[in-house]
């Protein structure tokens, strides 16, 4: 193993965020090792390539493919435990990547004649499925983290002593007959309702193509060409560097998949200019990780979990994607507004415009690298097949770069793409495997409407108190887990709650994975938030408060659509994107900017000037007001806000006489 020995490297202690994110602790081997992982790498996103141009591999193939190389991957490239050394590839990795590989070999060899022999598998094929679900769960444990991997193995108990909760005394609600294991595990392993269920053929199909594209627009140069543009358009105003942070990661996360990604990418340069414009280390780690986190909320790839979200509720990914700016540009502006008016009380003013790069000249020489995003979602929206814009934009990608001098690169930058993807979607394959292992037991032992009927018992018929309950178990839920992995546990146990309540399906799963991403920034464990603070070397926990407060929006906003579903133009349960509905959306969406405004006032204690407390309690109150739909509460909640404005006016007019 002489070749796996480590490289002569040194990361920087301000981003080096091993400890934080376990998404960013890879191995580290020798030149000859590096090869030969980048080759497998690439082998596998090509493979991956030809199963989606082609069409032609089998689904359970392709499934069992892209987990059994996912997993492998997850053991080699990532160490055995929190503080192991990053530099040993121990012999026991190369055994259990072996071992996964066989198993999933098996299935792919004997996928038929386990179809043919359903309900009456062999001691053989339990077997394999048992060690594959073992090893699935072990890979995950390294890649994503602890939580889900307990969450996912809590439900594998909870379907072998169903009948044991009758004798501890558990909610009627929770208690059912109990399963063998040799039923858990052909059904887990097996069949699709499991680990190779919808959330992995997702990931093996659209997931792997976004993160694709993603690789090829960051090797194009797109990515710096956003913080350009955003310093351009904003870096002037007051508190510019911080305006730049929440535009360009806006921008980025477009194609990000990562909160903590999002916040190094763009933090790296955003933070240190926001701490020499005199934010504090703790405030400018929140502007940025607050910033990133929305990332994941935005349109057109919302880290992947859009997908799932589409496949899941059954609503077609065009409509989804204008569904989802809506909200998505509220939480933006939410933070832009709190950005701004803490800008304005600490008297910050923007980076001098001479050392500014010039808006036009940079989108004259560099404008056609927005070709390829534009493209795609043209693509989706007129009703190409998710595949086939994905495809589409990755071909685009690799041509724009050349129509002009200044933006070339070298071909084999963008072929480096291929091999940073499939590194990519290691952890997102191993949380969709194991987040298919909770979907699993849900379906087989029916736990979700068990727990629907229980929860609904309990509040009744009160929506928001239902509201409140989802909330929190999202939150609690989300935290520590990949967008994707959240996504699907909260999706499964909180929005049939809420569709129990009466809240639209599609309302009801936005809500849980709004929630669920916030977890991100939200103390204890907020994993972006301690990124930004690793770079701004701040105190992580004030730094999670700071990002919480920026981040109040969108604690709001889930309310808001839920509450009120025409504001993402839901009408009647259904999806209405037209015209007209947006027209009834609009004014929903001015009285929450305007709400917005006056909670950011509150919070911040700034305005048109500084508030004292009390105007504080009323600017915070008037935005509340906002949120909760109808014309009373509306007309209090501005009139509030006006008057707040009125006040501090003729305060500052005096004061200056």
């Amino acid at each position: 193993m002489a070749f796996f020995k480590k490289k002569a490297q040194q990361v920087p202690e301000e981003i080096d965020l091993s400890a934080i994110d376990r998404e960013s602790k890879y191995k580290q081997f020798g030149k000859t090792g590096d090869t030969i992982i980048t080759v497998c790498l690439t082998l596998w996103a090509l493979f991956q390539l030809y199963a989606s141009i082609s069409n032609k591999v089998p689904l359970q193939i392709l499934r069992y493919t892209h987990l059994g190389l996912a997993i492998a991957f997850a053991f080699i490239l990532y160490p055995p435990y929190k503080n192991a050394d990053r530099s040993k590839m121990p012999w026991y990795d190369f055994v259990l990547a072996g071992a996964f590989v066989c198993v999933a070999g098996y299935f792919i060899i004997n996928y038929k004649p386990l179809q043919y022999r359903a309900g009456a598998y062999t001691t053989l094929d339990i077997t394999m499925a048992g060690l594959g679900a073992f090893l699935v769960l072990l890979a995950c444990w390294r890649v994503v983290g602890p939580p889900i991997v307990i969450i996912a193995s809590c439900f594998i108990l909870y379907g072998l002593f169903g009948k044991v909760l009758k004798q501890i005394g558990a909610p009627a609600f929770l208690v059912h007959r109990g399963f063998t294991m040799k039923r858990i595990l052909s059904h887990l392993f097996i069949t699709t309702e499991g680990i190779i269920g919808n959330p992995l053929g997702v990931c093996s199909t659209y997931i792997f193509l976004f993160i694709l594209f993603g690789a090829f627009l960051e090797k194009t140069g797109i990515g710096q060409f956003f913080i350009d543009m955003a310093n351009a358009l904003t870096g002037w105003a007051s508190g510019g560097p911080a305006k730049v942070s929440v535009l360009s990661s806006a921008l980025q996360g477009t194609v990000s998949g990562s909160s903590v990604a999002n916040t190094v990418s763009t933090g790296s340069f955003t933070i240190p200019m926001m701490k020499s414009l005199g934010y504090s280390p703790e405030f400018a780690g929140a502007v940025e990780a607050a910033a990133s986190t929305g990332g994941q909320i935005m349109p057109p790839v919302m880290g992947s979990a859009a997908f799932l979200i589409s496949d899941t509720v059954g609503v077609p990914y065009r409509s989804l994607m204008i569904v989802a700016i809506i909200p998505a540009l509220l939480y933006f502006t939410g933070i832009w507004i709190s950005v701004h008016l803490e800008a304005k009380r600490l008297g910050l003013k923007g980076l001098p415009k001479e050392q500014l790069p010039k808006a036009w000249p940079l989108f004259r020489d560099k404008g056609h690298l927005l070709v390829p995003l534009v493209t795609i979602i043209v693509l989706m929206v007129t009703g190409f097949t998710i595949t086939r814009a994905a495809l589409i934009g990755c071909a685009v990608c690799i041509v724009v770069p050349f129509l002009r001098k200044g933006t070339r690169v070298p071909f084999l930058q963008i072929f480096k793409a291929l091999p940073q993807a499939a590194r990519s979607v290691v952890s997102v394959a191993t949380a969709c495997s194991t987040a298919g292992i909770i979907i699993g037991m849900i379906t087989l032992t029916g736990l979700g409407q068990r727990i629907g009927n229980g929860i609904f018992e309990l509040v009744g018929s009160n929506v928001f108190l239902a509201l409140v309950c989802a909330m929190f178990t999202s939150l609690i839920l989300g935290m520590g887990v990949s967008t994707t992995s959240n996504y699907l546990i909260t999706s499964t146990i909180a929005a049939p709650i809420l569709v129990r309540a009466g809240i639209p399906l599609l309302a009801a799963h936005m809500f849980c994975f709004y929630f669920g991403i916030i977890a991100d920034i939200t103390p204890p464990v907020a994993l972006a938030a301690y990124a930004g603070s690793a770079i701004a070397k701040g105190n992580a926990f004030k730094t999670g408060v700071n990002a919480t407060k920026l981040a109040i929006a969108a604690f709001l906003i889930p309310y808001m659509f839920a509450l009120n579903p025409g504001m993402i133009m839901i009408q009647n349960g259904n999806v209405a994107t037209t015209f007209s509905s947006f027209l009834v959306a609009l004014p929903m969406i001015v009285t929450a900017i305007i709400g917005l405004i006056g909670i950011g006032g509150g919070f911040i204690g700034y305005l048109n000037g500084n508030l004292p407390w009390f105007m504080r309690i009323v600017s915070f109150a008037g935005g509340l007001l906002l949120v909760i739909p109808g014309t009373t509460t509306d007309i209090i909640g501005i009139g509030a806000i006006a008057l707040v404005f009125v006040v501090t006016h003729f305060t500052n007019k005096k004061a200056k006489a």
